[in-house]
Order: C-alpha cells, then sequence, then structure tokens
C-alpha cells in the first residue's frame, strides 16, 4: 500500500468535543505503523488554489482562506483554525496524489483531514472545505466514486451531476444529515443516469446493505466501465459510530472492498467520515488491508 498523508493536516483544529477531530488521524496513523510496518508512506504535494479551481468556484476557494484569515467558521458545524488552510491543501493534494498512484498501478489511499464529500462547488459545510475525492476525479476521463460513508456525498454529486464521465454512487442513511441523496436524484442533462443513490432506513442490517451495493457495483457500475474507482471511504456506517445509525461490523468494510476490487479497475481510497476512536482505526485497516492485498497475511 501506498499512502498519503502529513502531520500538519492535524493543525486543522476544531473546538474540544467536535467529532472530526486530529486524534482521528493521529489514531489511524499510529495503527497503521504498528500493524504494517512495511507500507510505504509519503508525503503529498499541498493542491494549489488553481486546482481546486477545477473542481470549486474561485469565489469559494478565496472564502474558505478569507474565513481562516479572521478566525471565522464556515457554519455551525464546519469549523476552522490558522492551520486549517495548509491541511486542506495537503488533503485536497493526497487524494490527488493517491489517484495519480492507483493510475499508475499502486494501490494507493488518503488518510489526510478534514475530510471532503460535503463540499460543494461553492459552499463549504459538514465539516469539509474542500472536496478532496472531486479533485481525485480530475486525474482521469472516466471515473467512478463510490461513496459508502454514513452521510449521503451531496457535495461530490453536486460537482458531477450532469458529467457522463464521473460515476457517483452513495450508499447512505436515510432521512439524515445532510437531507439529499433520495433514490430518484440520478442525474441531470448529459450526466442522467451517472448518479445512484440508495438510501437506507436507520437500523438496515448489513445484509440489505451489503447486497444493495454488490448489485450496483456488478451491475451499472461495471457497465460505466471505469478508468479509476475512487472510495470515498467513511467509516461512521459502523455499527456503533456515535453519529451514524446502520450496522455495519468491522469486516464489512473489508467485505465491500473486495466487492469493488472485483471491478479490476485501479483504486484509490479517500478517507471521509468515522467518529468512534477505538473503532476508526480497525475499521481503516479492514478496508486498506483486503486493498492492498494484505488481509490475513
Amino acid at each position: 500500500m501506498l499512502l498519503f498523508s502529513h502531520e500538519d493536516c492535524n493543525d486543522h483544529r476544531t473546538p474540544e468535543g467536535h467529532p472530526e477531530c486530529p486524534e482521528r488521524l493521529s489514531g489511524i496513523v499510529k495503527a497503521i505503523r504498528r500493524r504494517r510496518p512495511g507500507w510505504d508512506w509519503q508525503a503529498p504535494r499541498a493542491a494549489t488554489r488553481a486546482e481546486l479551481a477545477a473542481v470549486h468556484t474561485t469565489a469559494h476557494v478565496e472564502r474558505v482562506f478569507a474565513a481562516i484569515a479572521a478566525g471565522a467558521d464556515l457554519d455551525a458545524d464546519t469549523c476552522v483554525s490558522p492551520g486549517s488552510g495548509r491541511a486542506a491543501l495537503l488533503a485536497a493534494g493526497a487524494a490527488r496524489d493517491a489517484a495519480r498512484a492507483a493510475l499508475a498501478g499502486k494501490p494507493a489511499a488518503a488518510l489526510a483531514r478534514p475530510p471532503g464529500h460535503h463540499a460543494t462547488r461553492d459552499r463549504a459545510m459538514g465539516f469539509c472545505l474542500f472536496n478532496n475525492v472531486a479533485l481525485a476525479a480530475r486525474q482521469a476521463k472516466r471515473v467512478l466514486i463510490v461513496d459508502w460513508d454514513v452521510h449521503h456525498g451531496n457535495g461530490t454529486q453536486d460537482i458531477f451531476y450532469d458529467d457522463p464521465d464521473v460515476f457517483y454512487f452513495s450508499t447512505h442513511r436515510w432521512p439524515f444529515y445532510p437531507g439529499t441523496g433520495a433514490r430518484d436524484e440520478t442525474g441531470t442533462g448529459p450526466g442522467l443516469g451517472a448518479t445512484i443513490n440508495r438510501p437506507f432506513p436507520w437500523n438496515t442490517s448489513r445484509d440489505t446493505f451489503k447486497a444493495e451495493f454488490a448489485a450496483v457495483i456488478d451491475g451499472p457500475a461495471r457497465r460505466f466501465g471505469p478508468e479509476l474507482v475512487l472510495v470515498s471511504a467513511g467509516f461512521d456506517a459502523w455499527r456503533d459510530d456515535p453519529i451514524g445509525g446502520l450496522n455495519l461490523e468491522v469486516e464489512d468494510f473489508a467485505e465491500l472492498t473486495r466487492i469493488v476490487k472485483g471491478l479490476g479497475r485501479p483504486i484509490a481510497s479517500v478517507l471521509e467520515g468515522g467518529y468512534d476512536l477505538e473503532a476508526l482505526p480497525e475499521c481503516v485497516l479492514a478496508h486498506l488491508e483486503e486493498l492492498g492485498g494484505t488481509a490475513g497475511a
């Protein structure tokens, strides 16, 4: 596995008690270094503001940096600190670099924060400043994004809703934050049919979740024929996540990964949510060990 991460991502500070905290990433990194010492860590190149303009409006990019300079949170959930700008550029750069590594033949993951899938073309929200996986998708011509975070990735859907070359597939709890992701949201214009949402009610069984997930991957996602697969890898669908509400076990994240690997295409993983500090590293390891072909080794 090739892992893109940077300690400066934890200079994005949130208030005490905020679920999207530095301990999320530091716990993941510590667990991987202990259990998989042979994995390859690389520092990403920070994204530039010009690169972000490929997926966001220039006004949005400038608004985020102005808020950071002023010390003004972007909304009640989306907080900033003096180090947030560099952290967000590194997180976006990590996703871009992981996508490029996957295209070059190496299973790769971006382990960085803040997360990104709620950031729309022109709005920061839901803990997300910039849309990391969207920048990663700009590294290839035909891309499948698989988002299994418990929250719908409204920002990713927004950015690619009319794009026929980016297939967005999301599984998520419904009804739930951010209120998007209904089954009938399937794209618009030339992108009609290139968005598939599978919303699940609270307490949906693992078997139901995995069966519907596999049906989409083995059906329309396979027919799409992606050049690159990106996983918006949130782990808050774990059964006891404090802001989750679905029933996945640690081993289910390995199974979802196996299903995606069955497409036989390059895969890069981009960290999104997951807020139980003890379970999160275990879920991430289960996913990455399967992605890198080291599960059980």
